[in-house]
């Protein structure tokens, strides 16, 4: 199949339009991504249910045109990325701006930093708004992969500089996030928009564990890999456990580093999940007594998130944008560093648990994905796309 014969439109040709056509792209999605699969289909599903039509663009192993909750989705056969992480990258500029121009965007929202040079130029030569969604931080994700003599920030900004000339308006989800284009005087084309979570589907246990007066148990939700600093987690937990707090850590989540951090761990009472669906997310979380979150550069934390949504208290550094997500007894922010985490979990779980659970569970309550939908519409209401009707 064709990309040209799999993204002709599914309406029925003189079937009214209703709301805008909101067209997304993203690269680096796949069954089992994490925030931004999650982010793409609350949001997606959102948008419809606002009225408007909404479409998404991502690479995968072979074209494909579906409906799905969130809209369509519209597949481009796109080379692998290596690494085996599964992901595929949207290569071909031809066959992405033809996908773009089939569907008819009333908005273009990109997710992906990648494509913006190709996007942005077509979508001004068109009259179209483009939205770029900034779901990281360029310098602190690439402050764990470049030698300490690069020119970071310099360097990221020359790149930033490039990517607000090309859009109308920049999402962060968190003032982190914000930072590196506020910094450059972008703070009129910034918006701040903290992303949701699924208050149904992640909720506190109804009852407690099976066997949990015998120890704590704590869990990470993370990429393993190298920017996400896992073996913190893994070192706060050989730092318990020495000190005689009987403790057991669930690591959901793969990567490259699975086999080091697993040897890493030994014979510590880790446990490696692996990739769960989102209903074992939240059933485990639910019934842990604590989320360590040690990744130093989220631009939001959607992890931490779902677990203070659980009644679970966190346990996040000082660096990033997770911290943001703390509040008074729901959490701790603490140094980024094993013996920071390893104190902190002591902290959090001396407090009574009714009280930290009850305080993390209030947290969450003030982040439903409506909210980010609303104000999404918000905003394509200041571009003059949005009418009364559709918001």
């Amino acid at each position: 199949m064709t990309a040209d014969s799999t993204i002709a439109p599914h309406r029925p040709a003189g079937t009214p339009a209703p709301g805008i056509a909101i067209v997304r792209l993203a690269n680096f999605v796949t069954p089992t991504s994490g925030g931004l699969r999650t982010f793409l289909g609350e949001v997606g599903q959102g948008y419809l249910r606002a009225g408007n039509r909404c479409a998404l663009v991502i690479p995968g192993p072979a074209d494909r045109d579906e409906l799905t909750p969130a809209g369509r989705q519209v597949t481009l056969r796109a080379p692998r990325v290596p690494g085996g992480a599964g992901y595929h990258l949207l290569a071909s500029r031809t066959r992405v701006l033809g996908a773009l121009a089939r569907l008819r965007p009333d908005v273009v929202e990109v997710s992906d930093k990648l494509t913006m040079g190709w996007v942005g130029p077509w979508a001004a030569a068109r009259g179209i708004p483009l939205v770029l969604f900034s779901h990281e931080r360029l310098d602190a994700v690439l402050a764990a992969r470049l030698p300490r003599w690069f020119p970071l920030e310099p360097a990221t900004d020359r790149v930033n500089r490039r990517l607000a000339g090309l859009a109308d308006a920049v999402v962060c989800a968190s003032g982190f996030s914000a930072a590196e284009f506020e910094r450059l005087g972008y703070g009129a084309l910034v918006h701040r928009l903290p992303l949701g979570v699924d208050l149904t589907a992640f909720a506190p246990a109804a009852r407690p564990r099976a066997g949990a007066g015998r120890g704590r148990l704590l869990v990470t939700i993370s990429r393993l890999s190298k920017e996400k600093r896992p073996e913190l987690a893994v070192d706060a937990v050989r730092d318990l456990v020495a000190d005689g707090v009987p403790t057991r850590l669930l690591m959901i989540g793969d990567g490259p580093m699975r086999a080091e951090l697993a040897r890493r761990a030994g014979d510590l009472p880790v446990r490696f999940l692996g990739f769960l669906g989102r209903h074992a997310v939240a059933h485990v979380l639910s019934h842990a007594d604590a989320l360590l979150a040690p990744a130093p550069a989220e631009s939001f934390g959607l992890a931490v998130l779902e677990s203070l949504a659980c009644g679970t208290p966190v346990v996040v550094p000082d660096r990033g944008a997770a911290q943001e997500l703390v509040s008074p007894g729901a959490g701790i922010v603490t140094a980024a560093t094993a013996t920071g985490l390893a104190q902190g979990v002591r902290t959090v779980l001396s407090r009574p648990e009714p009280a930290r659970r009850a305080a993390a569970r209030a947290r969450a309550e003030q982040f439903p994905w409506s909210s980010t939908v609303d104000r999404m519409l918000a905003l394509y209401r200041t571009l003059g796309l949005v009418p009364a009707r559709a918001a």
